[in-house]
């Protein structure tokens, strides 16, 4: 099981609130619309995104990082468009997805933690100091030089959670960060978020995830079919869940 740092709860500074704008948001790929004129403003420390296979969730992760722009409208952070201004977007949003593997890019732990830091444009010295800081406060120099092909899932999983951290986003996007996971590591790495991370957007298919969450919204066929506190809003969607499974409305098309 993972253990992290005694101090790392209360350590990490993290950047000022900001609230997510969207407005007329919409999006096709392979020319079928994925997103449909959402507009929504976000602001709550915790918010979910629910929703089955294909609602959109994941094209809509990207588009809030600025990973994509969309065809038309806008998400701004803080009044920034983050498709438009990438070095602000590195400031302001950092994404945890599913697979550690598709985040981590360098051979060592040092080094992927150096990386975002020199996208920020930081000096080597600076970024190399800023990781090793943020190593301490996990606990886990020992971890510097080691190849990132000797970690484990859950400890992949944490060096992303640290590289995005050591960035200060106002928010963080959680894009389904713990499918695979076993419990305790899924428990302590929600602990961790908890008591260091600023906003926190969680896209998943998984109510039970959104415990204690502040406000959820559900996303069906790329647009908000509902959108209000997480009882309301969850009671909503498993009742359509439900309904569909019973039914069983083109759940293989």
């Amino acid at each position: 099981m993972m253990r992290f740092g005694s101090n790392a709860r209360n350590e990490i500074a993290v950047a000022p609130d900001a609230a997510i704008e969207l407005r007329g948001v919409a999006h096709s790929l392979a020319g079928r619309e994925v997103l449909r004129g959402i507009d929504l403003r976000l602001s709550e420390r915790r918010i979910g995104l629910v929703g089955r296979n294909g609602s959109g969730k994941s094209t809509l992760a990207r588009v809030l990082a600025g990973l994509i722009a969309p065809d038309s409208g806008a998400v701004t952070i803080g009044g920034t468009d983050v498709a438009r201004d990438r070095r602000a977007a590195l400031r302001l949003i950092g994404v945890l997805f599913q697979n550690p593997d598709h985040q981590i890019i360098f051979p060592t732990v040092a080094e992927e933690l150096a990386f975002g830091l020199k996208q920020l444009g930081q000096s080597r010295a600076e970024a190399a100091a800023g990781a090793d800081g943020m190593l301490d406060r996990f606990g886990k120099r020992a971890w510097r030089e080691r190849s990132v092909t000797e970690l484990s899932q859950g400890q992949r999983h944490l060096l992303c959670l640290m590289a995005v951290l050591a960035m200060s986003p106002a928010v963080i996007l959680l894009d389904e960060p713990f499918s695979g996971l076993d419990i305790p590591t899924t428990r302590q790495l929600r602990r961790m978020l908890d008591g260091v991370a600023p906003r926190v957007l969680q896209i998943t298919h998984d109510p039970s995830a959104l415990d204690g969450y502040d406000r959820v919204i559900w996303l069906d066929e790329g647009r908000v079919r509902a959108d209000g506190p997480p009882e309301e809003t969850l009671a909503l969607y498993l009742a359509a869940m439900e309904e569909d499974a019973d039914a069983g409305t083109d759940l293989f098309d």
